[in-house]
């Protein structure tokens, strides 16, 4: 199963969806859909205790839920239970919501969008565009994101073709990457940057993402030239990869004066357009 992990919104509250492009369905966080429809301020045990009392009840929906490994808010993969569109439609009959109309209309909305866009990927990219724009990135930004996006995958897909798992093991090569170029891990680098929840990538300036895509550019060709087979040998490549970013980075800055890494993030600068950009960089 090829599985694509997102972050969707129902009136501004996230909801983590995996989307399953062999069986062409969604699957979406239960926790976060009890989050998004009730007023509980512990969403777990809101699903916890529904859950139980489902059981108890014979529900068969709930016996054929499964779980599945979506980021957590720490960062890291966790298995999460997870819900179909159908069996979504049915637990929410056992929600007690003014938004139970609303938010299966939003999920037929996201089958039909997904669908369209699998028809016309053009879409899917005129998507992720509108959904920056909204958020106030410039489009100068905007066009270094989704390429950092598609060099991304080209790289995970190699990781994939390696039998690589998602997981604990992309994310310690990831780890790997960030340290070598950056001179800090992910989580480092988010707490540099004041972030907690936030995705890391979505909060660099155009300098850092150029280098971040040079990094996992390197790390993708190098495995396709080395063909590494342990996970060792693997490691050894993301360590090559980001040193050709280092290299970048730190001719750069000797020859401009000026850090590639930033504490800029996007509630502080980092959304301005581009003359406001440089005036606060500078500052």
């Amino acid at each position: 199963m090829t599985k694509f992990n997102q972050i969707k919104l129902f009136e501004e509250k996230k909801v983590r969806a995996v989307y399953d492009d062999v069986e062409e369905k969604w699957y979406f966080s239960i926790v976060d859909v009890c989050g998004a429809l009730t007023e509980s301020k512990d969403a777990t045990a809101y699903w916890r205790k529904l859950k139980q009392r489902l059981k108890e009840e014979g529900n068969e929906t709930v016996t054929n839920c499964h779980a599945l490994k979506l980021q957590a808010a720490d960062g890291k993969m966790r298995k999460t239970d997870v819900a179909d569109t159908e069996q979504l439609f049915r637990l929410i009959q056992s929600i007690p919501s003014p938004k139970a109309e609303p938010f299966k209309q939003w999920m037929a909305q996201m089958a039909a969008q997904r669908l369209d866009q699998m028809q016309d990927p053009e879409l899917g990219i005129q998507q992720s565009l509108a959904d920056y724009k909204r958020l106030g990135y410039s489009d100068n930004w905007i066009n270094q994101r989704l390429k950092s996006i598609e060099i991304r995958k080209d790289l995970t897909d190699e990781w994939k073709r390696h039998g690589l798992e998602e997981g604990v093991q992309f994310a310690t090569l990831t780890d790997i990457i960030y340290h070598t170029w950056a001179g800090m891990t992910a989580r480092e680098y988010k707490k540099f940057k004041g972030l907690k929840k936030e995705n890391l990538r979505d909060n660099m300036t155009n300098r850092e993402l150029v280098m971040n895509m040079l990094a996992e550019l390197s790390t993708k060709e190098i495995s396709e030239s080395q063909n590494p087979e342990s996970f060792g040998d693997h490691m050894d490549v993301a360590r090559q990869g980001g040193e050709i970013a280092r290299n970048a980075r730190m001719e750069l800055e000797a020859k401009t004066g000026k850090p590639v890494v930033s504490p800029l993030n996007a509630k502080k600068g980092l959304l301005l357009d581009k003359d406001n950009y440089k005036e606060k960089e500078s500052e």
